[in-house]
């Protein structure tokens, strides 16, 4: 089954519940939304393939993003001049289409088709659009069914993958090839540190796999998934229903939350966008705080000093009016806003997943419990 995004209303829906399923981070959708349009603009086909409409044969690569989503200080904006870095050379989707022609030049291997490497407002349409740009397709899945800011977090690790070489493309032009490492961890710090030399976001692509391997391991279905809740919340808002309610009644998830936002603190720390929201619960929600730790994306959600949810469960803030997705650097205070919990994926709940991604994995002294026991 193919799913062509034949309009600007298609492809907003699309980057919408990318955006929603990026749980606060996986990149701006506004960088999403200019990287599919600019090649809709083309008149070039834009969508996904199932993931078994692939021979097994076929050779896989999935293009990620690197780095801190952290806005630049006009400290860093003038540290960066001293370097050149001025006039960027590429945008997200070009950087990780560049990406996937290096790592195709240094292999010497044909690559057959693009998957993403997690779900999110930049990071998932960027992807598509860079197998556009390479004419090759994308599959209708990914390895983390959310977004996350760490390599290891994905189920190519959970199934003992190899991620490595890995090409690196930052926007100014300049490309590394990460030949051999000997773990994920380091993988991740070695392409962080590319990633804070240039200040930002680098195009990356490894994960090279014959797609016989990949589809053992990827969770199929999530492009559709992330079209149809765009598209829900939509729906829901142009029917004068209120499209926070509409979704998690759809995805049977919890609204945990309905206020203000009244704290923001963050810093841009070794390439990751670390902070703390705090949101301030009105209406029936009055009387009850919130806060909610991100690294890049949402992790650990307290309730009134209590912990509520974490990681791999899914914590989304969303407008409390129209249901639009935020992403963390654009969340403000004086946002009114909804926040949403769901259940993770499940091959996220193994102890191997939750060795990597609950909150012990990020420093937190208290063990993973599934949102649906918290919430009885």
């Amino acid at each position: 089954m193919r799913r062509i995004l034949k309009t600007k209303q298609d492809a907003e829906d699309f980057v919408r519940g990318c955006t929603f399923y990026g749980t606060g981070g996986g990149g701006l959708p506004e960088r999403g939304l200019e990287s599919l349009l600019s090649e809709m603009e083309q008149g070039k086909e834009v969508g996904w393939i199932d993931v078994n409409e692939l021979p097994d044969d076929a050779l896989t690569v999935c293009p990620f993003l690197m780095g801190s989503i952290a806005p630049h200080t006009p400290e860093v904006l003038e540290e960066m001049k001293s370097f050149g870095l001025t006039t960027p050379l590429y945008d997200h989707k070009n950087t990780l289409a560049k990406a996937i022609m290096e790592l195709s030049l240094y292999t010497g291997k044909k690559i057959d088709a693009v998957v993403p490497i997690e779900l999110g407002g930049a990071n998932t349409p960027s992807a598509l659009a860079a197998g556009v740009v390479n004419g090759i397709p994308t599959v209708d899945g990914d390895y983390t069914g959310r977004a996350i800011p760490e390599i290891p977090q994905t189920t190519p690790y959970l199934f003992d993958k190899t991620l490595w070489p890995i090409s690196s493309v930052d926007a100014w032009g300049n490309v590394s090839i990460i030949k051999d490492v000997i773990n994920y961890a380091m993988a991740e710090r070695i392409g962080k540190l590319i990633s804070t030399a240039a200040y930002g976001l680098t195009g990356d692509a490894g994960f090279l796999m014959p797609a016989c391997e990949m589809k053992k391991v990827v969770i199929p279905g999530t492009l559709t998934e992330c079209y149809n809740v765009g598209k829900l919340i939509r729906e829901a808002r142009e029917q004068g229903e209120d499209p926070v309610r509409v979704v998690v009644d759809d995805l049977k998830g919890w609204i945990l939350v309905r206020g203000k936002v009244t704290g923001k603190e963050w810093e841009d720390r070794v390439g990751y966008y670390w902070g703390t929201h705090t949101i301030t619960g009105e209406g029936e929600y009055a009387g009850d705080v919130v806060k909610i730790w991100f690294k890049n994306e949402n992790h650990i959600c307290w309730k009134n000093d209590e912990v509520i949810v974490t990681s791999p469960d899914i914590i989304i803030v969303v407008n409390a009016d129209n249901g639009e997705p935020i992403a963390n650097p654009s969340l403000s205070i004086g946002d009114h806003v909804a926040v949403i919990g769901l259940q993770a994926r499940p091959v996220f709940r193994s102890e191997k997943g939750i060795n990597i991604l609950g909150p012990r994995a990020f420093g937190f002294d208290c063990d993973y419990v599934p949102i649906e026991n918290r919430m009885k």
